[in-house]
């Protein structure tokens, strides 16, 4: 099929590019080596043309005002939470693996650590049973840390009502938390102040001397004890948030810091007859997550209930891209870090038509192992959604805070993994959605990343580049293929799918592999133009070429449509079918992520051209003169 779209190009001025083209061809296609497991018998991937037409309640989430004042009175509601859901997990702990380091089509192995994890019993449901067996909510959404702050000493209030505490605040290291730790730093007033009131007004903490400790740890590859011993000092508290350091490994071992943690004051804590109670200030979602089972058992017998102040995750993939300036010579850098899934195993492609993704639009939710965390040990996890001027990426700066009532359907299925892929496991409508994200994963097939950027100017290093990234393109046009025609064969499961998160999973998958096959197709088009062609650059300054995106298609010429078989009509019909999906995306799904990407896709539109820029030259000293940080 598209094995001949380079096969143009003037055999006397690009022999070796065309017979490197013929030879990729030829293997792909004739011989049917694209192989991939996509079902369960691994059949082969025979490419003849693209465009083959065979083919439980919600949980309450609340937006909090900004208040960066301490408050004159308190209104505390017995409980302290907000949710329909009330009783602790009967889920074994567990852990796995990641999805970058995973193998895609086998089923995660499955490490269970046996915990002590009981239920209340159906007489005590509905009432207030203490931190530690309430389950907590999963996404308090702030304004800023003023406001998070404020909720944050309503729960301290509540607990002291019968027990004193000790609250120990973990801190993330990377650099990227700096301004977040000084703005906590200021408003601490917030706890200290409106805990003084409480003091007054209730009788039972007014008669216990010391009713609150604070304690200051920060993590990252290590964790560093910032107060000798826990305080009731609120400039030392200050004071000790000041000496955080930078960790320069980026490594955040957020479940092992909070395992030794609990390890560490849990008989400090009852030696003075207090509670523990934790509170997690990061924005990264952590590099131990298949730890999250443990921690949940350790803060469960410990009835310690964990506070998150984090940020959302990126909608269905396991990173984002911070914005980072060099020192030396002020170049710009993506620095990647980790901030998802929101689920378990993430539940939307991982590709992007060219290769791993590089966006950052919001899921709306916290990451899976700190909003599990929160919710399993009585905690909250406060979402944050101001706008990060160092994340980069399409959707960096879009609106990053989903209306509740747009939401409140499509909440996170937060289970062990364990569960989670049991369940998974025993839907085929599920698994197949999953089969095709897993197969179509660029970090664990790397074939599947195309070159985008920095293409030389020069002819020959033009050809030699381009004549590896075409069978790319034609390779991953056949699993795109494969995956349409197994994303259709369930199509009439998808009415009997009762989560719309699991709909629009598969509403938004069918759309972006319909959409990529377009692009792709666009992209081989527009490297045998680009070789035939080879134009002079307008730009003095221009040294490089980009392939880039438009709404605008390049039509097949005659030879192309001869040796394709796509017409112009055909790749027009073709076209529409994929706009067609991602509509019905935005139409079913309103004001949710699913829809926002569905927009932003329609938006860039599916044509593909080169374009000449200028790369630093500067950027080659990467690793000598530059060092990059981890974030």
């Amino acid at each position: 099929m598209t094995g001949g779209l380079l096969l143009m190009v003037q055999a006397r001025d690009y022999s070796a590019f065309f017979t490197s083209l013929i030879v990729h061809a030829v293997i792909l296609v004739g011989m049917g080596l694209v192989h991939h497991q996509l079902t369960d018998n691994q059949p082969e991937v025979a490419i003849e043309t693209i465009f083959d037409e065979e083919r439980d309640h919600a949980e309450i989430e609340q937006v909090l005002e900004t208040n960066l004042e301490v408050s004159e009175n308190l209104s505390v509601t017995s409980g302290g939470m907000v949710s329909t859901n009330v009783g602790a997990s009967t889920a074994p702990a567990v852990s796995s693996q990641k999805i970058e380091t995973s193998e895609s089509l086998k089923e995660p192995e499955i490490k269970i650590n046996a915990g002590e994890i009981t239920a209340p019993g159906d007489d005590i449901l509905g009432q207030d049973l203490g931190v530690g067996e309430v389950t907590g909510e999963v996404g308090a959404v702030v304004e800023g840390y003023g406001s998070a702050m404020s909720r944050i000493s309503k729960e301290l209030i509540r607990i002291m009502r019968e027990e004193k505490i000790m609250v120990v605040w973990l801190f993330d290291e990377s650099g990227s938390m700096k301004d977040d730790q000084k703005e906590i730093r200021d408003n601490f007033n917030k706890i200290y102040g409106e805990l003084g009131i409480a003091a007054k007004q209730e009788s039972k903490t007014r008669d216990r001397d010391q009713t609150l400790l604070t304690a200051i740890l920060s993590y990252g590859a290590t964790v560093h004890v910032h107060t000798p011993k826990p305080t009731t000092d609120l400039k030392e508290v200050q004071d000790a948030i000041t000496k955080i350091p930078t960790d320069e490994t980026g490594l955040e071992n957020m479940c092992d810091t909070v395992a030794a943690t609990i390890d560490k004051y849990v008989l400090q804590a009852r030696k003075t007859d207090r509670r523990l109670c934790l509170v997690v200030v990061t924005d990264e979602s952590g590099d131990d997550g298949a730890k999250v089972e443990e921690v949940i058992t350790r803060a469960k017998r410990a009835k310690t209930p964990i506070y998150i102040l984090g940020r959302e995750s990126v909608f269905g993939y396991p990173y984002a891209r911070q914005i980072w300036r060099d020192p030396v010579y002020n170049l710009r850098h993506w620095i990647r870090i980790n901030r998802g899934p929101e689920t378990a195993f993430p539940e939307a492609l991982q590709y992007d038509g060219l290769h791993g993704r590089w966006d950052a639009f919001s899921a709306g939710f916290g990451p899976y192992e700190q909003v599990r965390i929160a919710r399993e040990t009585g905690g909250i996890f406060f979402v944050l959604p101001g706008k990060e001027g160092e994340l980069g990426g399409a959707g960096s700066t879009a609106d990053r805070q989903f209306r509740f009532q747009d939401m409140k359907e499509y909440q996170p299925l937060l289970l062990s993994r364990r569960d989670y892929d049991a369940e998974r496991s025993a839907s085929k409508f599920r698994t197949s959605i999953w089969k095709v994200i897993a197969t179509l994963n660029p970090h664990l097939d790397k074939q599947l990343n195309i070159r985008e950027l920095y293409y030389p100017i020069e002819k020959k290093e033009f050809f030699e580049i381009g004549s590896k990234e075409v069978p790319k393109a034609i390779r991953a046009m056949g699993l795109l293929q494969k995956a349409v025609e197994i994303l259709e064969s369930v199509e009439p499961l998808r009415a009997q799918e009762k989560s719309s998160r699991w709909r629009a999973a598969y509403d938004l998958a069918l759309a972006q592999c319909l959409a990529y096959r377009v692009r792709l197709f666009q992209y081989c088009l527009a490297m045998d133009q680009q070789a035939k062609n080879m134009p002079v650059p307008k730009e003095k300054n221009s040294n490089v070429w980009n392939v880039a995106r438009r709404k605008k298609m390049l039509p097949p010429d005659p030879e192309q449509v001869k040796l394709t078989k796509v017409s112009p009509e055909e790749l027009d019909k073709q076209l529409k079918k994929s706009e067609a999906q991602y509509k019905l995306v935005i139409k079913e799904h309103p004001g949710t992520p699913w829809a926002q990407r569905a927009q932003y896709e329609l938006g860039q539109g599916f044509g593909m051209y080169f374009r000449e820029g200028f790369r630093d030259p500067r950027y080659s000293k990467v690793g000598k003169d530059i060092k990059l940080p981890k974030l």
